[in-house]
């Protein structure tokens, strides 16, 4: 039995970023068929954009805004150049954001996901992803469908149920949030019921090792994939357990909070995605996730880029004195002076007063303080403390503003 789901999971890591950047352009023109892509890109020209760099030139697309451009113009914000009868399925997750599923097999592409944690033809699965109105429930499923498992279609909740379903059916894998397997398995202890659950692909919430060291003991060999209502599946876990494997016919990018520059491989940062789907192509969506490159090879054989998973969210607005101060503010503090390497805002609480210290590292400067702190009240309207701290000092967690205020403050 092959360790892989294909040929191209193992395929020479060069040629592979060959062939994203030989179709790249070609993505391009398909998306600007789409009026909305059209505006949002400004009409670049598609053969100019052919490597990483040219990519990274483009305007990121925040999914925070879609709910908003779908509003503007219903129901997809004119980034979908084919009319809605193209597709088989529509839904609209919460935001509301709508997402459109595509007639083809396996659409949401996760079958490779499901492969890579252990699931194989003749497995039955119990998909507890919700499957009213938001898509989770559909990308599993037609997934596991594809692999040739049989699918019990059970959605979230209804616990008692869902024991009595191990009890009668005995699915041999699960799928959900991993805080509901945790559930469902104390619920099936406390009845007595044997779970018969041996594989598991969680997603959806964090999976700490606790928790799947606990998972291990009660005979459960879980996965974490790593997938959006917009997108299907990004990066999957392998046997390896060495950060998540970048799906084929995905690029993904890590970049600097409140910026659209890619950081260096281990530096986390925002994730965002280009996605190579025919019917649904995505240039450059900023999903608000952390996360971060992880260097080298995977001992499991797969070459393409792997993630450290989810590590918190790139969204860290904070009020401060009533005024919002955004991740983009501190960017473009850092832009207007190039002595400054990195900066992370620190707000805090002082006789009952918000008060902001900006940490920077920089190279030598004269009077750099008082020039970066001149910046960032023209920036932010706000004064702040400016605090030089010694190169590589800031913890790389991709955090540019950390509010330390007590909760309620």
């Amino acid at each position: 039995m092959s360790e892989h789901f294909d040929a191209r999971e193992t395929c020479d890591p060069a040629a592979r970023e060959r062939d994203l950047m030989r179709r790249l352009p070609q993505l391009i023109a398909a998306a600007l068929r789409a009026p909305g892509w059209h505006r949002h890109l400004g009409a670049p020209d598609p053969a100019s954009i052919d490597s990483r760099s040219a990519l990274a030139r483009l305007p990121l697309l925040r999914k925070s805004a879609l709910a908003i451009l779908q509003e503007a113009t219903p129901p997809l914000g004119a980034l979908v150049a084919a009319p809605l009868s193209d597709f088989g399925r529509l839904f609209a997750s919460p935001g509301p954001i709508h997402e459109v599923e595509a007639r083809r097999d396996d659409a949401w592409r996760s079958a490779r996901g499901l492969f890579a944690a252990g699931l194989r033809a003749g497995d039955l699965v119990l998909n507890t992803f919700s499957y009213h109105l938001t898509p989770g429930g559909f990308i599993l499923d037609a997934g596991a469908r594809a692999l040739g498992c049989t699918v019990i279609p059970a959605g979230p909740g209804n616990t008692g149920q869902q024991v009595r379903l191990l009890s009668q059916l005995k699915p041999s894998a699960y799928c959900g949030t991993p805080d509901f397997l945790k559930i469902l398995l104390d619920a099936a202890e406390g009845a007595g019921v044997d779970p018969s659950l041996r594989k598991a692909v969680v997603s959806g919430a964090a999976f700490p090792a606790s928790l799947q060291d606990e998972f291990r003991t009660r005979g459960i060999d879980a996965y974490q994939i790593y997938a959006t209502a917009d997108l299907g599946l990004i990066a999957y876990d392998t046997a390896a357990r060495a950060g998540l494997v970048v799906t084929e016919d995905v690029l993904v990018e890590i970049v600097r909070p409140g910026t659209g520059d890619p950081v260096a491989d281990g530096e986390v940062g925002e994730v965002v995605v280009t996605s190579f789907d025919p019917d649904r192509p995505w240039i450059r969506l900023a999903l608000g996730d952390l996360s971060a490159i992880v260097p080298g090879a995977s001992a499991c054989g797969r070459t393409n880029v792997r993630i450290r998973g989810w590590l918190g969210r790139a969204d860290q607005t904070a009020k401060v004195k009533g005024l919002f101060v955004r991740p983009e503010q501190i960017a473009e503090v850092v832009r207007r002076h190039p002595e400054v390497e990195r900066a992370r805002l620190i707000i805090g609480r002082a006789n009952d007063v918000d008060v902001m210290t900006l940490l920077i590292e920089a190279g030598p400067a004269e009077g750099l303080e008082a020039s970066v702190a001149e910046t960032l009240r023209s920036t932010t309207t706000l004064g702040g403390r400016i605090e030089r701290v010694a190169r590589g000092s800031l913890p790389n967690d991709g955090k540019v503003i950390e509010d330390s205020r007590p909760t309620g403050a």
